[in-house]
């Protein structure tokens, strides 16, 4: 007992000089991922990814002691915020400018492949070709040493859970994997092992019309989902990218362009049923509105991002499909004229459904995509619902409120086919930026501040834009502080990678000094890890590592993400 006590003051130190002494020693040994040390032979691509290390011997108590005491005399500034060393990577951790991120490898061990074959039969695969294309998200910059070794498609909860037993028993790390649409590479499988696909849990399993809610499988889209909705009257209003899947929405805590009247994912969810590392399967909360039963299980869960267990079930509110519509679009003389507006319209009262802001740049580019000829300047859209008569009197309002703030050419539409053809300017608001660039890189983020900054926050991050030698554009979710920038790079070219990241850490950094967030509904990931100390705090951080230790205590479960790697306690 009193030497795990002296080594764990020790590894809170990070003074080369011990770490040089632990270094030369043949008892230290990387452990992997959390579990055994590796066989010898085992494949190691970076350093360690949970900075744990196992020391053989007590033996080396002396030399702990020793080396102790001279750090004690010489040590002028303590770092208690940080558990850092000399021989691991620290992907993900503060002042991490690394692009590619790192991790440790070990052989799948035949066993579980075994098992695994018994669980799934022909629904996993081991193929090359497919395990590349799970190991590389879709719509992300990010990328990883290793791809997973296997992947596998469970039909069922009862698979899910016998899958996530056998791999705790092996000590083989899980990655879940849904839609593919998340950004900041929540889906990179740095330490190989297991991709848990859920695209074959897709199913409606009830929908309860009069309580106005909806059981379903992780693996359905919310655009699936609205189609089966739409013939009751009903729909799920959140709206993220094209193809994301419920379960993923969950993971990532998204939201999308209705968050503004209808709330983000945690706002919308009733109870889920997730599947713990050990194969537990556990309920959060009953199918009522509204409890006071206990720790709030339900929302520990969305935005975990896979790292505390796979979700298998998700019970969602529904909203009845509004009567009528207005979509309206108004243009301004500049971006903070823009958000200004949008601020003075959430502060009128006004219901509005959207309220969507568009930059000059991303305006060429859709000109480019689809051959328009709209106007290049900043532009907002916005959407109202209600009675007819009640739609047409708010976008009265509106117009009245943006032409007191510079805003020109308010135009509007009622019928769908036009609404739809409006609304297509900012759904394929990325696919035309890489119209605009074609063969580069997206390097696409998203902060939210509270309301009353959006407008600064979004002037000086056009400044610093307008002033690089890269294209960037902005979109912002305006009514609720939320913005993204898409930053289009050469990925063949180290200096405009950085100017990239310079941007990207500009306006994350400017958000953070204004009481906002690193990210308003992107997720963290690995890109958003490094940001996540100088937000919530060092104590936030370990409460949560505690949680995370707690509950998948083999570290199977997503390993690598959300948590930075420099936390400890």
């Amino acid at each position: 007992m009193a030497f795990s006590s002296w080594i764990a003051r020790l590894r809170s130190c990070s003074k080369s000089n011990f770490i040089n002494a632990l270094r030369s020693s043949s008892h230290l040994q990387k452990s992997q991922l959390g579990t055994q040390n590796a066989p010898t032979g085992a494949v190691v691509n970076a350093g360690r990814t949970d900075g744990s290390y196992s020391l053989r011997s007590s033996s080396l108590l002396p030399l702990a002691l020793a080396a102790s005491l001279g750090l004690l005399a010489f040590q002028t500034q303590s770092q208690p915020s940080l558990c850092e060393d000399s021989w691991g990577m620290s992907i993900g951790g503060k002042g991490s400018t690394e692009f590619v991120v790192k991790g440790s490898y070990k052989e799948v061990p035949q066993e579980l492949i075994d098992e695994l074959k018994t669980i799934c039969q022909d629904n996993m695969t081991m193929d090359y070709d497919e395990r590349f294309y799970h190991g590389k998200p879709q719509h992300s910059f990010h990328r990883a040493v290793n791809i997973p070794d296997v992947v596998v498609f469970p039909r069922s909860e009862e698979e899910v859970s016998k899958i996530l037993k056998s791999c705790n028993k092996h000590k083989v790390p899980i990655v879940p994997y849904g839609g593919a649409t998340s950004i900041e590479g929540h889906t990179l499988s740095p330490n190989g092992g297991v991709c848990i696909d859920m695209s074959l849990m897709k199913s409606v399993k009830a929908l309860h019309i009069e309580d106005m809610d909806v059981v379903v499988e992780p693996g359905i889209g919310w655009m699936e989902l609205n189609e089966y909705l739409e013939p009751y009257g009903l729909f799920f209003p959140l709206d993220p990218g094209p193809g994301a899947s419920i379960g993923g929405m969950c993971a990532t805590r998204c939201s999308g362009s209705l968050a503004v009247r209808y709330g983000t994912m945690r706002d919308n969810v009733i109870n889920l049923k997730v599947v713990l590392a050990n194969g537990d399967i556990v309920k959060t909360a009953s199918r009522a509105r509204k409890s006071a039963a206990g720790y709030d299980l339900t929302r520990l869960m969305i935005g975990s991002e896979g790292t505390l267990g796979v979700i298998t079930e998700v019970t969602l509110r529904l909203q009845k499909l509004p009567e009528h519509s207005v979509v309206a679009m108004c243009n301004f003389p500049s971006i903070k004229d823009a958000a200004d507006v949008a601020i003075a319209i959430m502060l009128s009262g006004i219901q509005v459904s959207r309220v969507e802001l568009l930059d000059d740049v991303q305006i060429r580019a859709v000109n480019v995509a689809n051959g328009k000829d709209l106007p290049e300047v900043p532009t907002l859209m916005f959407e109202f619902v209600g009675t007819e008569a009640y739609a047409r009197e708010q976008t009265q309002i509106a117009q009245r409120v943006a032409s007191e703030h510079n805003g020109s050419d308010f135009v509007f539409a009622e019928d769908p086919a036009a609404k739809k053809e409006l609304w297509k300017i900012r759904k394929e608001a990325l696919w035309a930026c890489f119209a605009l660039k074609p063969g580069l890189d997206a390097m696409i983020t998203d902060v939210c501040v509270p309301l009353s900054n959006l407008a600064d926050l979004i002037s000086s991050s056009k400044e610093e834009m307008n002033s690089s030698p890269i294209v960037g554009t902005i979109i912002a979710h305006a009514g609720d502080g939320n913005f993204h920038t898409i930053i289009l790079f050469d990925p063949s070219k180290e200096e405009e990678r950085r100017e990239a990241e310079r941007l990207n850490h500009f306006m994350v950094h400017t958000a953070l000094t204004m009481e906002g967030t690193c990210t308003g509904e992107h997720g963290v990931g690995t890109g958003k890890m490094k940001y996540l100390e100088k937000e919530l705090g060092i104590e936030a951080l370990q409460t949560m590592k505690k949680i995370k230790t707690a509950l998948d205590p083999n570290n199977i479960m997503n390993p690598g993400k959300l948590i930075p790697p420099h936390v400890c306690f």
